[in-house]
């Protein structure tokens, strides 16, 4: 790329001082001759000698206080013109009233005009003429060492990108061209740079620039207030042109970033959702949380960690983080304490199943909410291990509910799963279990301490979720596993998960089940295909996508609430509650006796069995389908 000598780089507002003071001394100098018509008298002369220092003297000062000596000579906008424009003025100003006073009335009164006309022009010719040389040249070393790029989107955005990709060489971009999909833009020239064809002409549109000699490495989507319908629309028009794409974010970005193309990013799996991020009600959430203490378990995991991170922003008294992986504990406790802002963390290492250290830690630190993120969640996993989902998923969350009745906290809400719902895995049935449990909280605690639940979807990014793995497969190259062509999910994002957990948190009157709508369920096999078509490859063709089957208690598609559930509005038309028939909390403290034993014998059959009791809509798949069926046939023969 081309560069200006190191001379220049290093003098250069005193050479473009410099340059102005020449431009000043000319362009008096031409009002002179253009007076006098080419021939100054001698008498007029010596006024134009003391003119020319005086005008030196005056106006150079005037543009450094401007700072027109700073911009570069190669850069000319709107802002540049009104700049030069106000300076100019300035300094003719100051030079007539200098003039008047040093000079008096023998200096010629129309020579103020000219001046001033003439070093305007001046001044903007020159920096045109150094564009439209520099121009061509940085185009011509971008077309020869840099990236092909299309713009897509003609309007305000794409034209400021082009601006700076233009006035940033070191990007090493070229634009071949510009896309929009508004009608009767075809054609028309944005900056020198044309609108070549739709969106959906993009592969046509890459394939016909190739064959000229223009490759295009990139199509960079420039619609930072697009819908994600317009969205999806915009990178299905792309993807067949066999690219990379990318996108500027969207305007509260652009506000936050300053420089639009240090924004540019790879766009998101959270652009194909099909719909907006949900935005709750802060307010409330903020009038809850501030200035009280806040205990966060599993405050180290994807959930919890977006949590804790969330809950600093509304300005607690105090932020308990208990965990029991003490390495990401210490992760999240450094990352907490460098963006805290007067707010006490505390990263506490403990187990929700050690009834004397929740205790211990809830009275000393005069707990007041508990926000439960510490579970077991991998269903084959825990297939396999039955008696280690029990132990946390179950165990641990009777024991944070009893240590929380007992002390009287305010607040109780715990993370649960869509896969809870019909469950057919010992995860989801753990889950389920551990529901009913919270919901018979507010009984056992004469209905002092709020306990309530969320039921999430798979949530995008989280340990465990579909998409790092994807990411990982298709970095080594594939294939890519799916396990069913047609398996659903419902998918909302950790910022979105973390927000539904507080805003319940402040809706809850005790044993109800928050859901946030989540829209449309999505079929794994698409996101897949998405993905590969974001890193700029194609599906089956350059990643293969390998189907491997249903694992032990998975299901093609999960549900959100059991038929015998009451569905309740809230003021939130995003966030729904389901109600069911609270359990007797007399009923499940002798069932957690029973599970208790069964721990205690390490007996995982009669553990599932107990289970399957307590959750009757539970389909057991595998193993242990006919370890039910053969407890039901000893009961009922």
């Amino acid at each position: 790329m081309m560069r200006l000598p190191q001379f220049y780089r290093r003098r250069r507002r005193l050479i473009n001082l410099g340059i102005l003071g020449v431009l000043v001394g000319a362009s008096l100098f031409l009002s002179f001759l253009l007076r006098f018509e080419f021939v100054i008298p001698a008498q007029e002369f010596v006024v134009l000698q003391r003119a020319l220092w005086l005008a030196l003297a005056v106006k150079l000062p005037v543009f450094w206080l401007f700072g027109r000596e700073r911009p570069s000579w190669r850069h000319l906008s709107v802002f540049d013109l009104s700049a030069v424009v106000s300076a100019q003025v300035t300094a003719s100003l100051a030079f007539t009233i200098a003039t008047l006073w040093r000079i008096g009335p023998s200096f010629p009164r129309s020579i103020y005009l000219l001046d001033f006309l003439l070093l305007l022009l001046m001044e903007t010719s020159l920096r045109v003429a150094i564009r439209a040389f520099w121009e061509p040249r940085l185009r011509a070393a971008r077309k020869e060492d840099g990236k092909g790029v299309l713009i897509y989107g003609a309007g305000l955005a794409g034209a400021t990108l082009l601006r700076e990709i233009r006035a940033n060489p070191s990007l090493r971009y070229h634009v071949a061209g510009f896309l929009d999909d508004e009608p009767g833009t075809r054609g028309q020239s944005v900056m020198g740079v044309t609108v070549l064809a739709s969106g959906r002409e993009a592969a046509i549109t890459v394939d016909r620039l190739r064959n000229r000699g223009t490759p295009v490495d990139e199509i960079i989507l420039a619609m930072p207030s697009a819908t994600p319908e317009m969205m999806r629309e915009a990178l299905a028009n792309c993807r067949a042109a066999d690219v990379l794409v990318r996108k500027i974010p969207g305007v509260g970005e652009l506000l936050a970033g300053g420089v639009l193309t240090s924004q540019i990013h790879s766009v998101s799996v959270e652009d194909l959702l099909g719909r907006e991020p949900i935005r709750l009600d802060e307010s409330t959430i903020r009038s809850s949380i501030r200035g009280r203490t806040v205990m966060v378990t599993g405050g180290a995991g994807s959930i919890g960690s977006e949590l804790c991170r969330q809950i600093l922003r509304y300005g607690p008294g105090k932020l308990v983080v208990f965990e029991r992986a003490e390495s990401d504990l210490f992760r999240i406790d450094l990352e907490l304490r460098q963006a805290q802002n007067n707010v006490g963390i505390e990263a506490v290492v403990g187990d929700i199943r050690d009834r004397k250290r929740v205790s211990e830690v809830i009275s000393a630190f005069e707990v007041q909410s508990i926000f439960h993120a510490a579970a077991y969640k991998h269903v084959p996993l825990m297939e396999a291990h039955p008696l280690e989902a029990v132990s946390n998923n179950v165990l641990g969350t009777w024991t944070l509910v009893e240590s929380a009745c007992e002390a009287g906290i305010d607040n109780f809400l715990m993370i649960s799963t869509d896969k809870a719902v019909n469950a057919t895995s010992i995860m989801g049935l753990t889950k389920r279990v551990a529901e009913l449990i919270v919901s018979s909280g507010p009984t056992a605690s004469a209905g002092r301490t709020r306990f309530v639940s969320v039921r999430f979807g798979n949530v995008l990014g989280s340990n465990g979720s579909v998409v790092p793995l994807f990411e990982k497969q298709i970095a080594a190259g594939g294939p890519i596993t799916v396990t069913h062509p047609e398996m659903r999910r419902y998918f909302m994002t950790i910022p979105e998960a973390a927000q539904l957990v507080l805003q319940a948190s402040t809706m809850g009157k005790g044993g109800e089940i928050f859901v946030l709508d989540m829209g449309q369920p999505m079929r794994i096999i698409d996101l897949a295909r998405n993905m590969i078509r974001l890193s700029g490859k194609v599906p089956d063709v350059d990643i293969e996508i390998r189907y491997t089957g249903l694992r032990p208690g998975e299901k093609l598609f999960e549900e959100l609430n059991l038929s015998d559930e009451k569905h309740m509005p809230t003021y939130h038309d995003k966030v729904h509650i389901f109600q069911g028939e609270p359990r007797d909390p007399q009923e499940i403290r002798m069932w957690i006796n029973c599970i208790q034993a069964a721990m205690e014998a390490r007996d995982e059959a009669t553990a599932v069995s107990l289970m399957s009791d307590l959750v009757r809509e539970y389909t057991p798949t595998g193993r242990w389908k006919r370890v039910v069926e053969e407890r039901v046939m000893a009961f009922h023969p």
